[in-house]
């Protein structure tokens, strides 16, 4: 249990500002379904679990394609959980109902924001894989011949004599013209 608290607050940390207001949105909205419950406060439950996996799976560096991208998808929850709020709005105290209906605010701004900061088929850059360590050689596998220099280029440079002006070009050739 202590160790699936520990990658929980990993996972938060992890995540982006956006993200993270998503996060705390879905579990103000777990929140609010406290009280008369119905499968309507189910739905909402659901939705909110929905989103808190999403953004766990991609705190935990899941690769993984949703259709339209993650923001759009929390924006969506966002949009369905206000709406299953206001099916049940006169049921429920007129506190519980605004809680609920400001997370699910938050969720579809958090989701509006997280979409425009990445595009729609865009998925998150993968993390650096680790550089294999590279090990000494041991001593009898050093090759010892030595190595000899390369010998210098064929070219040697022209050297104009003194009072000859300096040409460029095969020694053969005369100026045209």
């Amino acid at each position: 249990m202590a160790e699936l608290g520990a990658r929980l607050v990993a996972a938060f940390r992890r995540l982006n500002f956006e993200q993270r207001v998503a996060a705390v949105a879905a579990l103000l909205l777990i929140v609010s379904t406290f009280g008369p419950f119905s499968f309507v406060e189910l739905a909402e439950i659901l939705v909110a679990l929905g989103v808190l996996v999403l953004l766990f799976a991609r705190a935990e560096g899941r690769r993984f394609h949703l259709p339209f991208g993650d923001g759009t998808v929390i924006a969506a929850a966002g949009i369905w959980a206000a709406a299953l709020i206001v099916i049940r709005l006169f049921d429920r105290p007129l506190g519980q109902n605004l809680l609920a209906l400001v997370c699910a605010a938050l969720l579809f701004l958090a989701g509006a924001r997280e979409r425009a900061r990445r595009p729609p088929d865009d998925l998150p850059p993968e993390p650096p894989k680790p550089r294999p360590r590279r090990r000494p050689r041991p001593a009898s596998s050093v090759v010892d011949d030595e190595t000899e220099p390369l010998p210098p280029p064929e070219f040697e440079p022209y050297r104009a004599e003194e009072g000859q002006q300096l040409r460029l070009g095969p020694e053969g050739r005369r100026p045209e013209g």
